[in-house]
């Protein structure tokens, strides 16, 4: 994977990969236009989903493999507490799993920075997902394997196959890192190294990307407001969108009341932890998506945008 993101800076390199294995899919119907979707260049299930996670005490997590400053992705569902590492799904991007009684699927695109998950349950059916190989708008295409439909991650809908125009229920999830996350769950399990899969997960293959201004597959027309890879909590409510840049959010104080539409939201920002969430009027946590500004506005290019008031 390292190797492979390396190359990604030639040019040339890139050109070819765009058409690899396009020709293994059903594109009969579809939603977005076929020339958006694009090879990543590894093919189907080169990047493996996990379908057997295992899972590890918050103590002997701690002892082993996590570090404090490690980002994860935290889910609780009726009660249930799971924490799945950055450094695990950058080299997986799906765990298929089940928490509190419920099927899920929880999806990461490192050349997104979104983390999303979904409940597993659509049209009727009970789906497990790989990863494609595919992108769209670099942003990574999930594939069920009862149908192998391609489904968009940040669009939440199945975009060419059998089942195409069904959406997935997004959950609420928290990206944040280890140490804030067991410190209010010192119950929680962590999803273990012991993947089935040979990984050296301390090894970040997207070393320098985050912080670098390049979008390495096409993505649309940018907005240069904020830097592309600014980190954004964006969140949709009675049709409308509004995000919530992370650098805004550190100026102001937390938690603040805000309105989207008529609606009344709560937002709280931790600078320490760089950890966002929203919530209603009611106190619930609302399913929102953390990620990079350039990818929440290539799919919601009516979004509002949160700023700072100013005295």
């Amino acid at each position: 994977m390292r190797v492979f993101y390396r190359f990604l800076d030639n040019k040339k390199f890139v050109l070819i990969l765009l058409w690899i294995g396009l020709t293994a899919w059903d594109f009969t119907e579809h939603s977005i236009p076929l020339r958006d979707i694009l090879s990543g260049g590894p093919s189907k299930d080169g990047i493996p989903a996990i379908d057997r996670p295992r899972f590890v005490p918050a103590s002997k997590a701690s002892r082993t493999f996590m570090e404090d400053e490690d980002r994860i992705i935290a889910l609780v569902v009726n009660g249930k507490k799971k924490a799945y590492p950055i450094k695990i799904l950058n080299w997986h991007e799906i765990v298929n799993d089940r928490i509190g009684g419920r099927k899920v699927v929880v999806t990461f695109c490192p050349l997104c920075g979104t983390g999303m998950v979904f409940d597993a349950n659509a049209a009727g059916r009970q789906l497990n997902f790989g990863v494609s190989g595919l992108l769209y708008q670099s942003d990574v295409l999930l594939y069920d394997r009862q149908t192998e439909s391609l489904w968009s991650q940040i669009k939440q809908e199945a975009v060419t196959g059998k089942l195409t125009g069904t959406r997935l229920q997004l959950l609420p999830s928290t990206l944040t890192t280890w140490g804030a996350w067991k410190k209010q769950h010192p119950d929680t399990f962590v999803l273990s190294t012991q993947t089935g899969f040979s990984r050296d997960y301390d090894d970040d293959p997207y070393e320098g990307y985050t912080t670098n201004r390049t979008v390495m597959f096409p993505a649309g027309r940018l907005n240069p407001r904020y830097h592309p890879k600014e980190q954004v909590i964006g969140v949709k409510l009675d049709g409308l969108t509004k995000a919530y840049p992370f650098s805004e959010l550190a100026q102001v104080r937390s938690p603040f009341k805000d309105k989207i539409g008529k609606k009344t939201v709560w937002v709280t920002y931790d600078s320490k932890s760089r950890t966002a969430t929203i919530k209603d009027a009611a106190g619930k946590e609302l399913p929102s998506v953390v990620g990079f500004w350039f990818a929440w506005y290539v799919f919601h290019k009516d979004t509002q945008v949160y700023t700072t008031p100013k005295n």
